[in-house]
């Protein structure tokens, strides 16, 4: 699985962070919706903030949370020549570092608390560095995504759900849970946190079967005497993470300057059970979309959907948050959602009935030009009057998938035909459209056959 200081959010730690393996993407298209007249008393009732309760905090007196991680080391260090190689890489890149920093800044915190509620080296922590350089919107080219680079079937077996409306790899809460848990079954079965980092980065069944060959040749098991026979990747998986864990441990001595992170909680929880709209709950919070997207990069509409769904904000904009909506007055979600029941429905006819227009149908499904749905399609679409009031049944959120196909029939019927360009634009979003309706519907990428993704 395979960016200041906390109080001014963006520009924290000098944290030398590794280089991502996954393709760390920007997030957040901006959500269009406005709201719509309507009661929030009900929801106001149902969302308080829940601070997360951290693991015996007393006994961690220093305000500095690298020095709580430090203290935390268990695992038995390396030192080999692709160690300096990487201290020597991470130490020469300061501006990759500041902007790596202030993303993990946001997550730490909770990640370490998690690690030390189960018993596990805090140097874990730092493991995000090494597989998305702690960018929630990191994609590897095998569909791995999240701070903790699950690929679809790997988060399904961990129970992250993976639907329309959100994709909890992503999320800080869920993936960090799945992820721990994860790592303790494979130390559990190794013994050898290096041999479990290895096995988490290429799959359990190579470790096993590179333990097998070793012993066959009567030749040592570690992580070292193994690694001739993994791929370069992993090879590099754990001195990389070392390469980090030593930085961290003494910064001074590679030149490198550690601003503090606070040692308490950046964000905590907030419960909601009634549908909300991104934006809204963005400005209710007195944050940008961004900001808020930061925290919550699980959610991919602009409506947040569920009954027992948590979002994250910062203890200050959570106490906003519930005065802001205690005065709203308004209804606190626009979208509802619409079944293509007939190859004729259009995204044209479907905006006219609505009183839309068809870009903002398409923005809200992430729908490209020149494409058009398929009958049996679950597709987002702003609330009429009809339709206020009633959230998004779960029934639907667990289950809605979008099918794309190219929309050469209203080239045809407009009596003009498509550029070459409109042709290759069309057969590309066509190609993509297909990879992702075959993710909603639940088909896995391609997965090592020994438990593992290949990138």
């Amino acid at each position: 699985m395979n960016e200041t200081t906390r109080s001014t959010y963006a520009l924290t730690v000098a944290l030398l962070l590794g280089p991502a393996i996954g393709h760390a993407a920007d997030s957040a298209p901006s959500p269009i919706a406005q709201s719509s007249s309507g009661s929030a008393a009900a929801m106001a009732k149902a969302i308080t903030p829940q601070a997360l309760t951290p693991l015996k905090s007393d006994d961690y007196k220093d305000p500095d949370l690298w020095a709580r991680i430090r203290s935390g080391y268990a695992i038995p260090d390396i030192d080999n020549a692709l160690v300096a190689k990487h201290i020597q890489w991470y130490a020469s890149r300061p501006d990759y570092l500041t902007r790596t920093s202030s993303r993990a800044s946001l997550y730490l915190y909770h990640v370490v608390q998690e690690l030390e509620k189960r018993g596990m080296p805090t140097e874990l922590a730092l493991l995000p560095v090494i597989e998305s350089a702690f960018n929630p919107q990191a994609l590897s080219n095998a569909d791995a995504a999240g701070i903790w680079q699950f690929v679809p079937g790997t988060g399904r077996d961990f129970n992250l759900k993976q639907n329309m409306f959100k994709d909890e790899r992503r999320g800080v809460l869920a993936s960090t849970d799945a992820a721990l848990t994860y790592l303790q079954r494979l130390y559990t079965m190794f013994g050898d946190w290096q041999l479990a980092l290895a096995a988490y980065n290429w799959g359990e069944g190579n470790v096993q079967k590179a333990i097998q060959k070793n012993r066959a040749l009567g030749k040592p098991t570690d992580f070292e005497s193994l690694s001739e026979l993994m791929p370069a990747e992993t090879r590099n998986y754990v001195p990389k993470l070392q390469a980090v864990k030593n930085i961290i441990a003494n910064p001074a001595q590679y030149g490198v300057v550690l601003p503090t992170i606070d040692n308490t909680p950046y964000f905590v929880a907030v419960d909601k059970t009634s549908d909300i709209d991104l934006a809204v709950a963005a400005q209710l919070a007195e944050m940008s979309v961004d900001e808020f997207k930061a925290l919550n990069p699980q959610f991919k509409k602009p409506v947040i959907t569920g009954e027992s769904t948590k979002i994250l904000l910062p203890k200050e904009n959570a106490e906003k948050f519930n005065l802001n909506l205690a005065q709203w007055g308004r209804a606190l979600s626009s979208w509802t959602t619409h079944k293509i029941t007939s190859a004729r429905e259009s995204i044209a006819s479907l905006a006219a009935k609505l009183g839309t227009t068809p870009e903002v149908i398409r923005q809200a499904n992430n729908i490209p030009p020149q494409m058009r749905l398929k009958a049996g399609s679950t597709i987002l679409v702003p609330r009429t009057s009809a339709t206020a009031g009633n959230d998004i049944a779960e029934s639907i959120v667990e289950n809605a998938s979008m099918v794309l196909e190219a929309d050469r029939g209203e080239s045809r019927h407009s009596g003009r035909r498509l550029s070459g360009a409109q042709r290759i634009r069309a057969s590309a979003a066509h190609a993509v459209a297909e990879i992702k309706s075959r993710v909603s519907r639940g088909s896995r990428p391609s997965v090592n056959a020994n438990g593992r993704k290949r990138r």
